[in-house]
């Protein structure tokens, strides 16, 4: 199957915490795990533009969205980036239907060929949005938040997803309904994951490479079978 190269170059200063890292990678799933606090987050963040590099490149697909040392830094809104954040972020003044299709664009839905309109129709049923769609979010449980946010990102049919330990507050029997449904977006909808948890039965799921950080820096990569060991010995901040 198709991979993507992912190419994190970067340097990225935070008060007292530098986030230095010298990735280029080959993957459809790119599992992001280590201590809190260790800069996975901050990766996502780069990604989706929500922080800039102090220096260096970024570049996904192919696409470089980031090169300070050629002035380019490609704008958060036009990267088509599906960011679901740990926080679930849902806008509280629209329903949850208003929430899924926020995104979406004649744009975007014009581009789906068939095969893909069908696929995506039966991932966001392995999501089981459709009996929330006419509830507020304010009484959604995180787990529902998380499914919705997630549903959202698709919607918008991104380039790349960006997921933040979004399987973190749902049960474990929808926990494998929803890998299911992130194993087909991978394959199915041929969409790149970079996926945050702590949860080493999930990288083994979905990704076919793995980064291991600690302390801001890359100290393990590879094939999750050769970089889960490496997590063991590491506590938790």
């Amino acid at each position: 199957m198709t991979t993507t190269e992912f190419i994190l170059d970067a340097t990225c200063r935070q008060g007292a915490f530098t986030l230095a890292l010298d990735l280029r990678v080959q993957a459809r799933a790119l599992a992001l795990f280590g201590p809190s606090g260790s800069g996975k987050t901050t990766t996502l963040e780069l990604l989706a533009g929500l922080r800039t590099p102090d220096a260096g490149r970024l570049a996904v697909g192919g696409r470089v969205l980031v090169d300070r040392a050629a002035g380019i830094h490609v704008p958060a809104r036009a990267r088509r980036v599906g960011y679901v954040p740990q926080d679930a972020l849902l806008f509280p003044h629209l329903s949850v239907r208003g929430n899924v299709f926020y995104g979406r664009t004649d744009a975007a839905s014009a581009g789906l060929d068939e095969t893909n309109r069908r696929a995506l129709a039966e991932v966001m049923a392995l999501l089981e949005i459709e009996p929330l769609m006419d509830r507020s979010v304010s009484g959604l449980s995180g787990g529902e938040r998380q499914r919705v946010a997630l549903a959202r990102a698709l919607q918008a049919s991104p380039a790349f997803l960006l997921l933040d330990e979004p399987l973190a507050a749902v049960d474990l029997p929808r926990r494998r309904r929803i890998v299911e449904a992130l194993r087909r977006i991978r394959d199915e909808l041929a969409i790149p994951l970079v996926y945050v948890t702590h949860a080493p039965e999930e990288v083994s799921a979905l990704a076919d490479a793995a980064i291991l950080l600690d302390g801001g820096r890359v100290v393990a990569r590879g094939a999750p079978r050769d970089v889960l060991p490496v997590m063991a010995p590491l506590p938790e901040a």
